[in-house]
């Protein structure tokens, strides 16, 4: 015997619908489905399109035996490795690891500095801090190269003393890029750090961990996501840097990939751009490969430093 209880239970319950029923009930009409997510597809496919037409282009020209880029106007027309052979003629590999060297030197001393810098800041409370803070914001807006001049000079007179941090040492251009590796990587890693609890600190300092013990075997394994975005765009940055590297680098076994290449079409009665196009598409591998091996820390990293500041 139904109650009237379970009779407005009923009434209250939806009705319930099958599969095929729920799929008309949500169907959108082909214009209410153009307004509202046609276009998103659209605007979607056209910065694919724009994003991957370069790169197609620099694949082609460097699968294009002729060695000019008007030979590549009609994509893989001629396909051919003889530029990508052509590489091991040249000193493209030893630009190469002088290159990762530079990067990966510069990338971990990066971390390293900001994130001392950055806890610092973050933890403890000293004259001056905010100070420091803004200093360090203001300095950052004036590009690095701004200084090369002055860092050519300098350079010049440090090799009479220290021949290993003079012009045309790569100890010499990892030491010019820590130089300004502070300022926003700070900035990035201390709001990061702020999302830390306090507590976490306060416990293990009762425990009897000091300082070093708190930051080297606590803080650090909880802020990775940061220490992973500032390596890589640290080396990004490093991997791609022309001015400071060309001006400190003098012989070519010492030059960067940067600045290799770019010798190689300097010249315009001389250009190679097929074997220009070889190298950057080989250049665009070790990037490529730690973008994909930090993927997963970028978005974490990213937002979660600017949650509180």
């Amino acid at each position: 015997m139904t109650t009237s209880t379970d009779r407005a239970t009923e009434r209250r319950r939806p009705a319930a619908t099958g599969p095929h029923e729920q799929v008309l009930r949500h169907r959108m009409s082909p214009g209410r489905w153009a307004r509202e997510l046609g276009w998103r597809h659209v605007v979607g496919v056209l910065a694919v399109l724009y994003a991957v037409f370069p790169i197609a282009y620099v694949v082609s020209a460097s699968l294009s035996p002729t060695g000019t880029l008007t030979g590549s106007n009609e994509l893989f027309a001629q396909v051919s490795g003889v530029n990508y052979a052509e590489l091991g003629d040249t000193k493209f590999w030893t630009w190469m690891s002088n290159t990762l060297v530079i990067g990966v030197s510069t990338a971990v001393g990066t971390v390293l500095m900001g994130a001392a810098a950055a806890y610092a800041f973050s933890r403890f409370r000293f004259s001056g801090r905010r100070l420091g803070l803004t200093s360090l914001l203001i300095i950052q807006m004036f590009p690095q190269m701004l200084a090369f001049v002055a860092i050519f000079l300098l350079l010049i007179s440090l090799g009479e003393v220290v021949p290993a941090l003079g012009l045309n040492s790569r100890l010499a251009l990892i030491c010019v890029y820590l130089g300004g590796a502070l300022g926003v990587n700070t900035f990035l890693m201390y709001g990061f750090f702020n999302t830390v609890p306090r507590e976490l600190d306060e416990a293990a300092k009762i425990d009897g961990a000091t300082h070093a013990q708190v930051y080297w075997t606590i803080i650090l394994r909880l802020v990775t996501p940061i220490l992973a975005v500032v390596a890589l765009l640290s080396f990004i940055s490093t991997f791609g840097e022309f001015i400071l590297a060309r001006v400190v680098l003098q012989s070519e076994s010492h030059w960067t990939l940067a600045v290799g290449l770019y010798g190689w079409v300097s010249s315009l009665l001389e250009a190679n751009w097929g074997l220009f196009a070889a190298g950057a598409v080989l250049s665009a591998v070790p990037v490529l490969a730690l973008f994909l091996f930090l993927q997963k820390y970028i978005v974490g990293g990213l937002t979660a430093g600017s949650v509180k500041g």
